[in-house]
């Protein structure tokens, strides 16, 4: 995606070949700043302090994590010390893992030596895929705006497709694109006339400012809303659809997102409105069933609850909302069970939320 002409990915190989440069969300949207990450302690630290985040970019991240590792000491031990660092930064989502074995599994019969360059060559690689996979996904995704448009009758044809989302799935969620963003972007760039409601996504309010931020750049228009709005607008037939993307999905079609996902799917269920999901393959763990019962939810800081970061006289500050004494509670995601789920967006096509959708399209 491009910010003020200029053509960004989320995170690239800097020139000197041994270290990763990436953008900095922390600061995001009120100052476009950049890291460099020369260690495996610092690519943990980024991923878990959530400088960078979604589940396609940590995945990668953890990948050029391990290459950074790997140049210091190239040894078994320190190969699986440098995992099992980076794999306790984030617990959700199933990508961070998927990457981190990928690598590890291409360097592993390696001899030492060879190790750093083969996991430098295997995280890009990662990274390239992960580009191509999210633009494919727009593309299907686009095919299906394109039918909610067709199906309206003749005088609704020039209305605005009114999209909602929730947390931020874009292009900052990956390496470029994005998931639930990227049909958005391909919508709009086809001339279609697009309107996407952007929850504001408490606590750390991904939506109001990195979703809002990319599509302000992209020139899409769109509306941040308070988290407790869309049920409303759903009500009034102000959103004709909504699209989300997901941390981890199980193979029955379970998805796992952003806390509050949840309750739009149930809004969404019961104003008949679609609900989408867009992601990846990286995104599926084949080895659960019951997203409920089984996927591990993150924990996070109640600071997050407690606390809320904004530009104040031009500075970033943190302000506290609650009062003093009071405490805070933080899961960072909740499951949307595949029955509200009405079809998952992947690169490969579109699958019902189900186990004989997803292994129709992943024999």
């Amino acid at each position: 995606m491009k910010i003020d002409g200029k053509a960004w990915r989320t995170i690239w190989l800097e020139p000197d070949g041994r270290s990763i440069g990436v953008i900095d969300q922390i600061q995001l949207p009120h100052r476009f700043t950049t890291r460099t990450l020369r260690s495996c302690d610092e690519a943990a630290e980024a991923i878990r302090t959530m400088v960078v985040r979604g589940a396609p970019l940590i995945g990668v991240t953890g990948a050029y994590g391990l290459m950074l590792a790997l140049q210091v000491d190239p040894s078994d031990a320190a190969l699986a010390a440098a995992f099992e660092q980076l794999n306790a930064t984030r617990p959700t989502a199933v990508n961070l893992r998927w990457a981190l074995e990928r690598v590890r599994d291409r360097v592993a019969p390696l001899p030492p030596e060879q190790r750093a360059e083969a996991a430098k060559a295997e995280a890009a690689a990662i990274a390239d895929e992960d580009v191509a996979m999210c633009e494919a996904i727009g593309d299907h995704g686009l095919a299906i705006f394109q039918q909610l448009v067709a199906a309206r009758p003749a005088e609704r044809q020039q209305e605005p497709l009114r999209v909602l989302t929730h947390c931020n799935a874009g292009w900052l969620a990956t390496v470029d694109w994005g998931t639930a963003l990227a049909p958005i972007y391909k919508a709009h760039r086809a001339g279609m006339n697009i309107h996407v409601w952007a929850d504001e996504t408490r606590p750390r309010n991904q939506g109001a400012s990195l979703t809002a931020y990319e599509l302000g750049r992209e020139g899409v228009p769109h509306t941040v809303i308070v988290d407790n709005a869309g049920g409303h607008l759903m009500q009034h037939g102000q959103v004709d659809a909504v699209i989300v993307g997901t941390d981890r999905t199980t193979r029955r079609g379970d998805v796992c997102n952003k806390i509050g996902t949840y309750l739009k799917a149930l809004a969404a269920h019961d104003n008949n409105v679609p609900f989408y999901v867009a992601l990846p393959a990286s995104t599926i763990d084949w080895s659960i069933d019951d997203g409920v019962a089984e996927i591990p939810i993150e924990a996070r800081d109640a600071r997050e609850v407690t606390h809320i970061q904004g530009r104040v006289a031009g500075e970033l500050a943190v302000v506290q909302l609650t009062p003093d004494g009071s405490e805070g509670f933080n899961p960072a995601f909740d499951v949307t069970p595949a029955r509200l789920v009405t079809a998952l967006i992947t690169e490969r096509g579109v699958a019902p939320a189900s186990e004989d959708g997803l292994r129709n399209l992943y024999a």
